[in-house]
């Protein structure tokens, strides 16, 4: 019981803290945001989220460990597939890569101060009320992005996935990448476990990252590139769980 009573108000400081820091922090940004360059903005912004996961690690002992570093090209920028289980990668993978835009609905912009904050990011915002389709505006915004230097983080699931589950993966991402050319980097984590979905309670304990060799897209169809990306995700997501079962 203590132990349940312990979680939940490390939880409870944790939520109330994120808050505070989200509505300040997002008015600041905002309140900036005219005067400052794109990059700089999202520097802010990236503070910002490393803020949140140092402050979730010193609340309620979620830390992480993250294998792969050498497979993130110096010279490349790349589009990045994500297995998505929780809130936490989407504060924690857009700071490993350079200027990250996410592909996101344009109704998460709208939710107060979050949304405000992300907005300054300059995502890859979908609407889904203009007469081009979503895969076009993907393609047309995702190209630019790419060609102007940044990385695009997609979760080609679409939405977060219960741990130990497999989510129906998106060609989305798949078409952007044949289209344009550029490589994707495949990331497989079990944050799920400690941050899951819809859940209060914040569980101790370290999420596992591992980032995966990049996967070439040049002459390649977009089923034979999502296949390529979910076969390794799901593969090493398999062998993160095995390693913290044995």
């Amino acid at each position: 019981m203590l132990h349940k009573i312990n979680l939940f108000l490390r939880s409870l400081l944790f939520s109330i803290l994120m808050m505070i820091a989200t509505i300040f922090y997002s008015l600041f940004c905002l309140s900036v945001y005219c005067f400052i360059s794109r990059a700089s903005s999202h520097y802010l912004i990236m503070r910002w989220t490393r803020g949140i996961i140092w402050l979730l690690k010193v609340t309620c002992n979620v830390n992480y460990h993250v294998e792969g570093f050498e497979n993130i090209p110096k010279d490349r920028n790349t589009i990045i597939f994500s297995k998505h289980q929780s809130t936490w990668e989407t504060f924690f993978l857009p700071s490993l890569f350079h200027e990250t835009a996410i592909i996101l609905k344009r109704e998460l912009l709208w939710v107060p101060f979050f949304g405000w904050g992300l907005a300054t990011t300059d995502p890859i915002a979908i609407n889904r009320n203009k007469g081009d389709s979503a895969m076009e505006q993907i393609i047309k915004k995702g190209g630019k992005y790419l060609e102007a230097g940044r990385s695009i983080l997609i979760f080609p699931e679409g939405t977060r996935i219960t741990p130990g589950k497999v989510g129906k993966y998106r060609v989305g991402g798949a078409r952007l990448a044949v289209a344009t050319g550029y490589p994707i980097i495949p990331i497989a984590h079990d944050a799920g476990l400690y941050w899951p979905k819809r859940g209060f309670i914040k569980n101790p304990g370290t999420v596992q990252v591992r980032i995966g060799p990049l996967i070439e897209t040049q002459n390649r169809t977009p089923e034979e590139v999502l296949q390529a990306a979910k076969g390794w995700i799901e593969d090493a997501v398999k062998k993160i769980s095995s390693k913290k079962g044995s």
